[in-house]
């Protein structure tokens, strides 16, 4: 199985040296994931990279970013030609957080600013589909999450796998080719609490020491990985 990582940031020196890159964090989480026998390749697309033909890769996969991925700015809009070529061409695809919400937006979906305003820290999820195999029956999942865009409703033909009440559409597939979610399940608790430091203020003191609390809680980002490799490996 080889893979195709679309990373969308470039994080700053201190992050970076702690935890890579989102595609390193990707890598990481798939192998724990029991993916050991995959091959990742990766591309940070904000420095204009991607692959010269996509025809080897059995799937790629979209990470987070700041940026809004209803952005003009040109490495979003060159981005969002590629991912509309890639569903034209049925290419499997994941997105998580941006990738999830650009990939949306490129299948018609709306994807704007939340009026709820910031999904941060450990937050918790229905889980709609828990037949599933890696899903073992479950009926909830939590994930960590650093948010303030959200899709504002489900794809034409997409079926919806997660959802609360502060982020109606959490996570959903799109037949056997689409699979996307709203929260980071590479993220680890370190990093969260990292993410939630620097944005103290921003997120006000309320919020702030919520999702710093909800740390403790543990998270199901292994749990989502499994998911996510059963989607990718089956039919192939």
């Amino acid at each position: 199985m080889k893979l195709c990582i679309l990373e969308n940031d470039l994080f700053d020196a201190e992050l970076a040296a702690r935890f890579g890159g989102f595609g390193d964090m990707f890598r990481r989480l798939f192998a724990a994931a029991g993916a050991d026998n995959w091959t990742v390749e990766i591309f940070n697309t904000v420095d204009g990279q991607y692959p010269s033909s996509y025809d080897d890769f059995d799937a790629v996969l979209l990470t987070g970013s700041r940026a809004d991925s209803f952005s003009q700015e040109p490495w979003v809009l060159a981005l969002r030609q590629q991912v509309e070529q890639l569903l034209q061409s049925k290419k499997k695809l994941l997105g998580v957080c941006f990738g999830h919400q650009l990939i949306a937006l490129c299948l018609g979906a709306r994807v704007e600013r939340a009026p709820q305003g910031w999904g941060a820290g450990r937050m918790h999820y229905q889980w709609h589909t828990p037949t599933w195999a890696q899903a073992q029956g479950r009926s909830d999942i939590a994930l960590l999450a650093s948010h303030q865009d959200q899709v504002l409703g489900l794809p034409a033909g997409a079926t919806l796998l997660a959802s609360s009440k502060f982020c109606p559409v959490a996570a959903f597939t799109v037949e056997q080719q689409v699979l996307c979610v709203q929260p980071h399940p590479e993220f680890v608790e370190d990093l969260s609490a990292y993410l939630l430091d620097k944005r103290r203020i921003l997120l006000g003191e309320e919020l702030y020491s919520a999702a710093t609390d909800s740390l403790a809680l543990g998270h199901d980002g292994l749990a989502m990985a499994r998911l996510m490799v059963e989607f990718v490996e089956k039919d192939l």
